[in-house]
């Protein structure tokens, strides 16, 4: 087989003629365009009729199989199915001086209550006027009811919680003010005002037609992102048939698929225009973007796709669902990049670049060395300077996350005019913080639990400090299980009440049923955020070891090297830590909060680092995969390291500079979005992906592999025998007794 020489001894190989995999489908997708997007979209129709008629329902369950919290809460589920549905409270507040016992005001309240017995799936109804201890001692203006659903609140349709608060906000009056709290009104709110996906794309669309200066070339990425994101979610759909995926997973994936969909396509795109611009025909073009960004395009969204099922490891199947609905999306994107893109291209040829615009600066611009070859020699000159100063930024930016508290999302830290909000807010003036997060005591014995048995219970769980209220044992009709609730001092995220669960757990209820056989389990919403947190951290090194595991297994077979691999680990990791930092320095201390839309300080959500971690780990290596790959591409060929590095940086600066500002913009808008959660995630992908492109590509990349030098591209040669070739550069087929995993098996 001929090979190409070059001055450093390194041999590229010459096509053989012979078509693999990849080949064969760029012939056919730039022979039959027409034909392909046809077939394709038929079959988009019919995917999604399938996912229409099989989808599921979403579900916000934290199901933790084995922990304490989970058995209390299988036990309510299984003695007392009338209770294990959802509730709102409707919370009353006097606004005239007057009390409960005024006519006027009681008849309002009963009026409501009335009202609300007609809605579907409630079973039964609390009043303040059946329960005395409805009514705050502290503050007798203020008391609520209790609405009791037959359905847990992701089986109630929206339409069902969208009723009760409109009744609720119809009987505001000069005396009375009452707003509704709990999980069906959450429910409603969740879905208001989420405009975030329509901000993203619009900035998406600005930064595409500045980057191209063409509205066509700036619609390809755009149309083809939606397409893998309405595919993406109707797999998603499908999904939730079964798996407990939540009602916010469209949410994250949306913010995902949008960001990955249209970066993708925009690499693709600028290969494309780039063969246009050198003499290519359309046909020659595609399938020169195809067989080199194309590549690196799969190979980014393979490690994305690892990266988020390997939440897998956690082994919770909240966390691993969130994981498999943003796999989900990425797949798609990928498949559309490969499908749907190409065939457009085609089609599209030269006219890529029709209704040109003027870009900003673009009429009297001089030529000048490029902006990546200038910064790339300015850093050359100094690694070491820039390396440390890099390295030095990153980690004084992650040093807040070492004060990372974690916690639940609690309706305190919604907008103040929702009215989960305005609910808790009262509730805690009139009950003390620990009402909205009772925790509850199930107690089961098979052969029947004594009264006895019940009377210790209370009485010792009364004298723990912390506890406020210790509220009537029920016991179900069997006799055999009975639910004590207890109202603690603290809100759902105190440290306080952690010591209480603990406390409880350990010393105080096993020493109050003793010897009766009967066994006592501790739930609510802070035993469930102990339960959760300790099997995270159980399981956070599976996650690391699966995914950086992964991934430099994946990188050191495409680059061959490890340490080009090790290194990319370990920048992703940091820049990853100076986006928790970030977050932390936010959401939890405050600082320059209010210019997202704040109002609160707030703990980190339990779940969002693992979560974070793997989207950030995936995303990171997308532009270290385009930018290595056209560095290695350059020394491939024959460059020294040093000039490989600057010419890659030279070709990918203003792509990936563009693909960046892309995705900061649509994480950024996730930041308007009121859900705490969604902000945490929104600006923390912001702030890690505008640090990934900047500090660590533009700067710790070029002087970290100046340092290395040729120890960049170190592979021993018994690791080489072992390890498969893979090409990402393109532009060759496999040499004879190679196999390239895109183009097939040589002979």
């Amino acid at each position: 087989m001929a090979t190409i020489s070059n001055n450093s001894g390194r041999k590229a190989p010459s096509s053989n003629g012979k078509q693999g995999l990849l080949r064969r489908w760029i012939d056919m997708v730039t022979s039959h365009p027409k034909r392909l997007l046809l077939v394709f979209f038929i079959l988009m129709a019919a995917f999604i009729g399938l996912a229409s008629s099989i989808r599921g329902e979403f579900a916000d369950s934290f199901s933790l199989p084995g922990a304490e919290s989970q058995r209390a809460y299988d036990l309510l589920a299984e003695r007392f199915p009338g209770a294990s549905g959802s509730s709102a409270q409707i919370v009353f507040q006097i606004e005239d001086g007057s009390s409960f016992d005024d006519p006027a005001i009681k008849e309002q309240v009963n009026a409501l209550l009335t009202e609300i017995r007609g809605l579907p799936h409630v079973a039964s109804i609390a009043s303040p006027y059946d329960a005395t201890y409805q009514v705050s001692q502290t503050d007798p203006s203020i008391a609520y009811a209790t609405v009791n659903y037959d359905l847990l609140s992701n089986e109630l349709k929206i339409d069902d919680a969208t009723k009760l608060i409109d009744m609720v906000k119809a009987t505001n009056s000069d005396q009375l003010h009452v707003v509704a709290g709990g999980d069906v009104p959450a429910l409603a709110e969740f879905e208001f005002g989420n405009t975030s996906e329509i901000i993203g794309i619009i900035a998406a669309a600005i930064i595409l037609l500045i980057a191209f200066g063409s509205v066509v070339a700036m619609g390809l990425p755009i149309v083809t992102a939606l397409i893998g994101l309405t595919i993406g979610f109707m797999g998603i759909f499908i999904a939730t048939r079964y798996l407990d995926i939540a009602t916010f997973a469209p949410t994250f994936a949306s913010m995902i698929g949008l960001g990955v969909g249209i970066d993708y396509a925009l690499f693709i795109v600028t290969r494309f225009r780039e063969g246009i611009h050198d003499g290519l025909s359309p046909k020659e073009a595609t399938g020169h973007a195809l067989d080199t960004a194309g590549r690196s395009v799969i190979f980014a969204g393979t490690v994305v796709v690892i990266s988020m099922l390997g939440l897998s490891a956690v082994g919770i199947k909240f966390v691993a669902a969130l994981g498999i609905a943003a796999a989900i999306v990425v797949a798609t994107a990928v498949l559309v990049a490969f499908t749907v893109l190409p065939a457009l291209l085609t089609l599209v040829g030269t006219r890529v670049d029709k209704w040109s615009v003027s870009r900003p600066g673009s009429k009297n611009k001089t030529p000048g060395e490029p902006f990546g070859r200038k910064i790339s020699r300015r850093i050359q000159a100094n690694p070491w300077l820039y390396a440390i100063g890099a390295t030095a930024l990153l980690v004084v930016l992650a040093i807040p996350a070492f004060t990372m508290d974690l916690g639940f999302p609690t309706a305190a830290a919604n907008p103040s005019d929702y009215q989960t909000r305005q609910a808790y807010d009262l509730l805690s003036e009139g009950f003390g913080d620990g009402f909205n997060n009772p925790l509850l005591i199930v107690l089961d014995n098979g052969n029947g639990i004594d009264q006895s048995t019940l009377d210790t219970v209370s009485a010792d769980v009364q004298k723990v400090p912390g506890v406020v209220q210790v509220a009537q044992p029920f016991t179900n009709e069997a006799g055999d299980t009975a639910v004590i609730n207890i109202v603690p001092t603290g809100d759902a995220n105190s440290s306080d009440v952690e010591d209480l669960v603990k406390e409880l757990r350990n010393t105080t209820l096993p020493a109050a049923v003793g010897d009766s056989g009967t066994n006592a389990y501790v739930g609510g919403g802070t035993a469930s955020f102990l339960d959760f947190s300790t099997k995270m951290i159980e399981r956070t090194p599976y996650v690391f070891i699966v995914i950086i595991g992964l991934s430099f297994i994946l990188l050191t077979i495409v680059f061959r090297s490890p340490v080009i691999a090790l290194k990319a680990a370990i920048m992703n990791i940091l820049s990853i830590g100076a986006a928790f930092g970030v977050i932390v320095a936010v959401f939890q201390k405050g600082w320059g909060h209010q210019l997202f839309g704040i109002e609160e300080k707030q703990p980190i959500a339990v779940f969002l680092p693992i979560f974070l971690f793997a989207i950030l780990f995936g995303l990171s290596m997308d532009y270290e995969v385009f930018l290595l790959s056209r560095i290695r591409e350059f020394w491939a060929h024959g460059r020294k390291t040093s000039d490989a590095v600057a010419d890659g940086l030279t070709v990918t600066a203003r792509v990936i500079t563009a693909a960046a500002a892309i995705m900061i913009c649509v994480f950024l808008s996730f930041v308007l979005n009121p859900t705490p959660v969604v902000k945490q995630m929104g600006l923390g992908l912001a702030v890690a992906v505008l640090i990934d492109a900047t500090v660590v590509r533009l700067v710790l990349v070029p002087s970290v592999m100046e340092l290395l030098g040729d120890r960049n591209w170190w592979f021993p040669a018994w690791l080489d025998r072992i390890t498969p070739h893979v090409n990402i550069e393109g532009k060759t087929d496999p040499a004879p007794g190679e196999f390239d995993p895109l183009l097939g098996a040589a002979d």
